[in-house]
């Protein structure tokens, strides 16, 4: 399996959305509840809708969060031998605030943690994605809009 990142991608062709949601400095990740394993909140987009309200839509449906600054990072392509590629959207998100899981979500919990844990539910994937989110921040890609309101006031 191969994973390759674009700058710039078709909309048409983003299928998901995952999103690396970090509050504070841990970050916020899934246990569906068919599973005992960890994941990243994210999902298929539905049709007719942006990819971007797929990430917002997933990300509240996952995890309960209510408030954040979304922002794109990257499109992606996964290619895995004698299968068609696929491509999704993959997010940073800065949580502000959470609610508790909708009645109605998949997940049977949400954890904020350090790290990525071990017992990851795509194991081939997740860490290269989060791997490129991490980097995207560490390049300064990233400015929160609440710093950027305390430093207007100042």
């Amino acid at each position: 399996m191969e994973i390759r990142f674009y700058e710039q991608a078709l909309d048409s062709d983003l299928k998901y959305a995952v999103i690396c949601a970090r509050a504070g400095e841990r970050w916020l990740l899934c246990r569906h509840r068919a599973r005992e394993t960890w994941e990243l909140p994210g999902g298929h987009r539905e049709p007719g809708e942006d990819i971007h309200a797929t990430a917002q839509r997933e990300l509240r449906e996952e995890t309960g969060v209510t408030e954040c600054q979304l922002e794109p990072v990257a499109a992606y392509g996964v290619f895995e031998e004698g299968e068609d590629p696929s491509f999704g959207a993959l997010f940073f998100a800065d949580v502000w605030e959470m609610a508790a899981l909708p009645a109605e979500s998949e997940m049977a919990e949400c954890r904020l943690m350090e790290s990525l844990p071990e017992a990851l539910t795509y194991p081939e994937i997740q860490p290269t994605l989060f791997e490129q989110v991490r980097q995207w921040l560490e390049e300064g890609n990233f400015r929160s809009v609440q710093e950027d309101i305390f430093e207007l006031m100042m």
